[in-house]
């Protein structure tokens, strides 16, 4: 599928960073473009579903005939009561979605001169609507491995290393699980553990029975050659035997943890999740344009919503 912006011409559409903060330093042009990304066939009243509806254009905001209910093109999305105008909402999507090893809440707050906290709020939106969890299996040539994301050593105090590192230095660390189709997606999700009811269960869930799977010689994925083409290599030995070998997902961590080290530098294990949704977004539309990623991200943005509540667990149950 193609992403557009929507707008009147492509050549007027942004290619570069600089360029989409020069469109999108107009708010109307802004606002106009979410709404086309949004509504191709126009706007629609999220209260009653109406078409027929008058625009207010010095309010920047629509009222439906049928409900006589007003709304702007923010609600109903990740945007909603923001008091971030789209000028600056729209450049921080394509920053995030674009940044390869990612984009920092100080450096964005810096970027658009508002708090590192409204940044870091921000940053964290967008992210929801970079998720694009599918129930869609992969199948064909897929490799499976988890590795462990937490602090560094040589990052904590002494006290508080000598609390969280102990054996492996797994401890204190959160177990993460991925399974990438070659020449396709890749998907990556926080798990409790790295036994063999987590890892298999995850395995079955989300990959195509008959699918040629490779591994590494972890106990824990013993157990599924009789619904997968199951091939092992064993890293103490080699990393690669043939065809058989997980160095996409290898590949794949080594860019995650070099955004989570070395531009947020800490990430809360409650948090990590949507990193992985943010890494696995841009692996996933790697062979598009900055204009493609950052219009799919943008059409992703409705039917969402994340208030800071939510963020931080405070809703009460």
């Amino acid at each position: 599928m193609c992403y557009t912006m929507g707008m009147e011409s492509p050549a007027k559409q942004p290619k570069t960073l600089l360029e989409a903060v020069r469109y999108f330093s107009d708010l109307d042009v802004a606002g106009e473009t979410f709404a086309r990304v949004r509504w191709p066939e126009g706007p629609v009243c999220p209260a009653c579903g109406g078409k027929d509806h008058y625009h207010l254009k010095t309010r920047r905001t629509w009222k439906c005939k049928a409900c006589k209910k007003q709304f702007s093109v923010k609600v109903g999305t990740v945007f909603e009561d923001s008091p971030i105008g789209l000028d600056k909402w729209l450049p921080a999507v394509w920053m995030l979605v674009n940044c390869k090893n990612g984009k920092s809440s100080y450096e964005l707050a810096r970027d658009l001169g508002v708090t590192q906290k409204t940044a870091w709020f921000m940053l964290q939106r967008i992210r929801l609507a970079m998720q694009t969890g599918t129930f869609e299996k992969l199948s064909g040539q897929v490799e499976a491995d988890e590795t462990y994301i937490g602090g560094k050593a040589r990052n904590m105090h002494k006290d508080k290393r000598a609390k969280k590192i102990q054996g492996r230095g797994t401890s204190g660390k959160v177990a993460v699980m991925g399974l990438l189709e070659r020449h396709g997606k890749v998907k990556a999700q926080v798990v409790p553990d790295t036994s063999s009811r987590t890892l298999q269960v995850e395995v079955r869930e989300n990959v195509e029975p008959g699918s040629e799977v490779h591994m590494d010689a972890l106990r824990s994925y013993r157990g599924l050659d009789a619904e997968y083409v199951h091939n092992v290599v064993d890293h103490a030995e080699t990393y690669v035997k043939g065809h058989i070998h997980t160095n996409g997902l290898e590949n794949f961590w080594s860019l995650l943890k070099r955004g989570i080290n070395g531009t947020y530098v800490s990430v809360e294990p409650y948090h990590l999740f949507r990193y992985l949704d943010e890494q696995a977004f841009r692996s996933n539309e790697r062979e598009g344009r900055d204009a493609e990623r950052f219009a799919k991200a943008l059409g992703s943005a409705a039917g969402r919503r994340l208030t800071y509540d939510e963020l931080v667990g405070n809703v009460s149950q």
